[in-house]
């Protein structure tokens, strides 16, 4: 990428679209690093925790990772991100630290305070509900055995030990913000879909931080959904299609409407609450052919001054995700 050129990168949320099999879902995820690679324009593609969603399919994170970083050769790939609080910081640096050795230098490892579920699965999991209390604690155990430098005696993470995998501390909330400024490493806001807080968060950040061996000075990524085609009403026809997606998914998880989401009911609760919810979702969204999607990221990121944005590409079918990825790649 060439160096005067803003920084993109992207969120793969590894869709799964309505009646998609799950493993064709994956297969796409594949071909959209790839083409993206192609490009030469993304520095890197992270894909996210989530759990008893189905229609996302990065639940084992660090697996999918693995099988696309196989299947590229110099994009980064990573996570953004492992919500922390679900696994032992063993492991994770175990994990991370395996995929380091397999892929040095390509390996980014983002980390989430959330469940990145409901509280039923959260019990599922069988984590203690307290255990983002020990978000920092945990950064810092994990910290210490990527370095090699392992705070628990007599333990260490083999592989892992010395990898020294970078980390970023994603969030939606001024406390993450706080968190990564305090411990001096970057910070991912998750305004893809919790717009409220950006750009106080990104304030805080940037007047807080704290330099750390990993980071001289403050580097904030912020994420962004971009909807792109050759025309402005095509673009605007995948987004209606992207809402119906999302009001599906919010509705799916209430019991009243299991088993009866048909296109009638999506008519009704388009202009209802769960309409309004799955819209502000979106409030951060560029829409629109390559001039519209330009301007709009240009005049998002100086609105949040973020260094770097974090692209999701939500529309359906891979052929018009892969066009999104075409158009943003011409841009400045």
């Amino acid at each position: 990428m060439s160096e005067n050129r803003s920084p993109l990168s992207i969120l793969d949320l590894a869709m799964v679209r309505h009646g998609q099999p799950v493993a064709e879902a994956l297969a796409d995820s594949v071909v959209l690093a790839q083409h993206a690679e192609a490009t030469g324009r993304f520095t890197r593609i992270w894909y996210a925790e989530h759990h008893n969603m189905p229609a996302i399919a990065s639940a084992a994170t660090a697996v999918l990772i693995a099988h696309v970083a196989a299947r590229t050769n110099s994009i980064r790939v990573g996570a953004g991100g492992v919500m922390l609080p679900n696994h032992a910081p063993l492991i994770v640096a175990e994990q991370f630290g395996t995929l380091a050795e397999l892929h040095p230098g390509r390996i980014d490892l983002g980390l989430g305070r959330a469940p990145g579920t409901d509280q039923v699965t959260l019990r599922a999991l069988r984590r203690d509900p307290r255990a983002s209390d020990e978000f920092p604690s945990d950064i810092r155990e994990l910290q210490g055995y990527l370095a090699g430098e392992s705070l628990i005696p007599t333990v260490s993470a083999h592989p892992g030990a010395g990898t020294k995998v970078p980390l970023y501390i994603l969030g939606s909330s001024l406390y993450g913000a706080q968190l990564a400024a305090a411990f001096g490493l970057p910070y991912a806001f998750a305004s893809h879909f919790a717009p409220d807080a950006l750009v106080a968060a990104m304030t805080t950040y940037r007047e807080s931080f704290q330099p750390s061996e990993q980071l001289a000075q403050p580097y904030a990524i912020a994420a962004v959904n971009v909807i792109a085609a050759a025309e402005s009403a095509t673009a605007q026809d995948l987004a209606s299609r992207v809402l119906r997606g999302r009001v599906r998914s919010l509705a799916g998880r209430v019991p009243a409407y299991a088993g009866r989401l048909d296109d009638a009911t999506l008519d009704q609760l388009i202009d209802s609450p769960v309409g309004d919810q799955a819209r502000h979702m979106m409030t951060y969204t560029a829409i629109g052919d390559r001039e519209d999607v330009a301007q709009y990221l240009a005049d998002f990121r100086a609105t949040c001054g973020a260094d770097e944005l974090m692209i999701t590409n939500p529309a359906p079918g891979l052929d018009a995700r892969l066009q999104t990825l075409d158009i943003l790649a011409t841009l400045p």
